[in-house]
């Protein structure tokens, strides 16, 4: 009996060993997986939720009719910026200096189309939640800094050029944060024509676009000094 006892609690003891050692293991790869949200129609990462914003307007924005005369290019897109990732400057009169933007900005710039005022498509932003537009994006009061600078800008990524095969899709050369909705730059007449997608409807766009955004440099061949063992 006492030996029945004692191979009753050991077998307890090395169940409960194995219980909480298999608690602790994944409580400690908690950090290594990605929520799915499965309450929704079409699961999707959390974090790459911005992929999808406007794919409802997908065909709108490919039905759109294309101005040819007045169409925005990688060149115009980069002339509004202070450099290579840096956010637009505003290009039109602000109708209220003091606003910090929220609907005075996205009535126009949330979803896009066309406006009359200024006889021309708007450029959809990619980060409609982010509501004080002017805290980033300041008005265009001068084309030309008061004094020259030594500041050198970094090369904007060259167009076609960064397919892993030939034919293949082209890898995303950019940083996705703050541009996760890649309909804002790539979708409707105002996308400059140069990265205008030929397939919006298409809206997982990650799916064969991948993230490319590092860049490496060759530093030759390690030699390792004997002071490093010491």
């Amino acid at each position: 009996m006492k030996r029945l006892v004692i191979i009753s609690l050991f077998t307890l003891l090395f169940a409960g060993v194995i219980a909480i050692w298999n608690y602790s293991y994944y409580e400690g790869l908690e950090e290594a997986y990605i929520p799915i949200d499965n309450d929704t129609e079409t699961p999707f990462i959390p974090s790459e939720s911005g992929v999808f914003q406007r794919s409802e307007y997908a065909m709108d924005y490919a039905n759109m009719p294309i101005d040819e005369n007045h169409q925005r290019s990688m060149a115009s897109y980069y002339n509004n910026r202070a450099y290579y990732g840096a956010p637009p400057s505003i290009p039109h009169p602000v109708s209220n200096e003091i606003s910090m933007g929220e609907n005075t900005c996205l009535k126009c710039h949330q979803n896009g189309g066309f406006v009359e005022k200024f006889n021309a498509y708007t450029p959809i932003t990619p980060h409609p939640e982010m509501v004080n537009c002017r805290q980033c994006h300041v008005a265009q009061n001068t084309t030309a800094v008061f004094k020259e600078t030594r500041f050198v800008k970094n090369d904007a990524p060259q167009i076609g050029a960064n397919s892993a095969l030939e034919g293949g899709p082209p890898v995303i050369p950019h940083s996705i944060h703050l541009r996760e909705s890649c309909l804002s730059c790539h979708a409707g007449p105002a996308a400059p024509k140069e990265i205008r997608v030929t397939h919006p409807e298409r809206i997982n766009c990650r799916q064969c676009h991948a993230l490319n955004n590092k860049k490496t440099e060759d530093i030759g061949i390690f030699n390792r000094n004997k002071d490093d063992d010491e």
